[in-house]
């Protein structure tokens, strides 16, 4: 009984720091992303920008409720698109993948000036 309960914590503490270690790993891997790839900067700016011209714009009344909801689901979209363009690519994004990116703020831009 006695060694069963010392496995137990030994495989207890092991499977605690691989956790810790992972969640430390990615985390320190995010904020290097975000340093080091002006593309993802840049994307992520816009979208940042976007969300505060929705919120006045909102606050102005110059858009409805349900509008302001559909351009920022519009916005979450994007901002998950390039997450996942990111996570393929090593943490950044290419060229192309920036284009199709601000191409696609463009339009949600154009809804917002409306």
């Amino acid at each position: 009984m006695f060694r069963i309960q010392t496995w137990r914590k030994a495989l207890v503490l092991v499977l605690t720091t691989v956790f810790i270690s992972g969640v430390a790993g990615s985390s320190f891997a995010a904020t290097t992303w975000q340093k080091n790839h002006p593309r993802r900067t840049q994307v992520n700016s816009r979208l940042a920008n976007q969300n505060k011209r929705i919120h006045q714009e909102r606050k102005e009344g110059e858009l409805t409720a349900g509008q302001a909801a559909k351009l920022h689901k519009e916005d979450h979209q994007i901002r998950q698109e390039e997450r996942a363009m990111a996570s393929q690519n090593g943490g950044h994004i290419t060229k192309l993948e920036q284009k199709t990116l601000n191409q696609q703020e463009n339009g949600v831009s154009r809804q917002i000036g409306q």
